[in-house]
């Protein structure tokens, strides 16, 4: 079983999210993230979807999805270099030393601190993800009040490009 990351292109319209989802549901497939936003042009979106497959079931989705959706590219990712990145948003409390800790974290991982209270840091960090795992184990459990993470965007490296 491999990770594999799809960028997908396809028009902006009311249900194209939906029916790719609805494809990976309909043939057993798990969607561990999935990421969707207009392009720079904005009758266009790009998804990033990752899942976990073998190769040969990573090779039935393309297939699927050109039948499904017109006006869609598809490109897995993982055939090639990439970068991949994902943003976390983290609640924390922070009073007291806990207060001084979560600074030193936030420092060491090079985040964000976005939100600030008396009782509380809300903190922002951007990355692959072991970063931002590795964030969530250095931090005592009982500190964690939400987490919100947008999944994984990718993009090809180098002249490598993805354009309908």
């Amino acid at each position: 079983m491999n990770r594999h990351v799809l960028s997908v292109l396809l028009e902006n319209e009311p249900g194209a999210l939906s029916r790719v989802v609805g494809l990976f549901s309909a043939r057993g497939y798990n969607i561990e993230t999935i990421s969707a936003a207009p392009t720079e042009d904005p009758t266009v979106s790009r998804m990033t979807i990752v899942s976990i497959g073998n190769d040969e079931l990573m090779e039935q989705i393309p297939k699927h999805l050109y039948r499904l959706i017109e006006g869609i590219k598809v490109v897995d990712l993982s055939e090639g270099e990439f970068s991949e990145r994902e943003l976390m948003l983290t609640k924390v409390h922070a009073t007291g030393k806990d207060r001084e800790e979560m600074v030193r974290l936030n420092d060491i991982f090079r985040g964000r601190i976005i939100d600030v209270t008396d009782k509380t840091f809300t903190i922002e960090l951007t990355g692959q993800r072991s970063k931002l795992d590795g964030f969530l184990k250095a931090i005592d459990p009982a500190l964690i009040m939400e987490v919100v993470r947008t999944g994984s965007c990718g993009i090809g490296r180098g002249e490598r490009t993805l354009r309908l």
